[in-house]
């Protein structure tokens, strides 16, 4: 079983969740424990793959439990952004745990999912953390609150894919835009000129 992280290093530390379809997040951070048990139940470290049904590999695949963009924080400064570094974060990794019918978790990964490429990578979740999780209601439930529930459609659809982008730029901004704005307000000639001739609409 994976163990959870320690700081450093180019390894994730922030961990978005998105439950099933309902478009739900939780922000979950290094060293909280629903962090560490997210960590052992995906395990984002591996770098393999096991082999799937051409279904799967197609968007055919049972309706997705959660999605979880993974991240770094602590990144940017120049030339990546005109922040000082310390005030982005970057986005790792996308993976979208869902159960089969006779129970068992598995974990559909996307390394890059800021990169378009056909690089994607399954792997069965243990199923003793998956339980685990489960009742502990972090993975959503099927009460139709979180997770899919038995008619909703499987494939793409169920996925959060369209989040990505407007994701990693709000996990920026939420990061680095407040230092932004008050650089912005501090400098002398900012806020809307004074001294300069108005225009005026003249309706005719």
């Amino acid at each position: 079983m994976a163990a959870a992280p320690g700081p450093g290093g180019d390894i994730p530390d922030l961990a978005v969740v998105i439950a099933g379809g309902s478009g739900r997040t939780t922000a979950l951070r290094s060293g909280e424990p629903e962090f560490a048990r997210l960590w052992q139940l995906l395990e984002p470290a591996f770098a393999g793959t096991e082999r799937v049904s051409d279904g799967w590999a197609e968007g055919r695949y049972p309706p997705v439990r959660i999605t979880v963009i993974w991240g770094l924080t602590g990144v940017g400064g120049w030339p990546q952004s005109n922040r000082p570094p310390g005030g982005d974060v970057a986005v790792q990794r996308q993976d979208q745990l869902f159960v089969t019918e006779d129970g068992t978790p598995w974990v559909r990964s996307d390394p890059s999912p800021d990169v378009e490429d056909d690089d994607i990578r399954w792997h069965r979740a243990p199923r003793s953390v998956f339980e685990q999780l489960d009742g502990a209601r972090l993975l959503g439930g099927q009460d139709g609150t979180g997770a899919a529930g038995p008619g909703a459609r499987a494939g793409r659809a169920s996925g959060a894919w369209w989040a990505i982008p407007g994701l990693a730029v709000g996990l920026a901004l939420g990061a680095g835009g407040t230092l932004l704005i008050r650089r912005a307000a501090a400098r002398p000639m900012a806020g809307p000129p004074r001294a300069e001739p108005r225009q005026e609409l003249i309706d005719l």
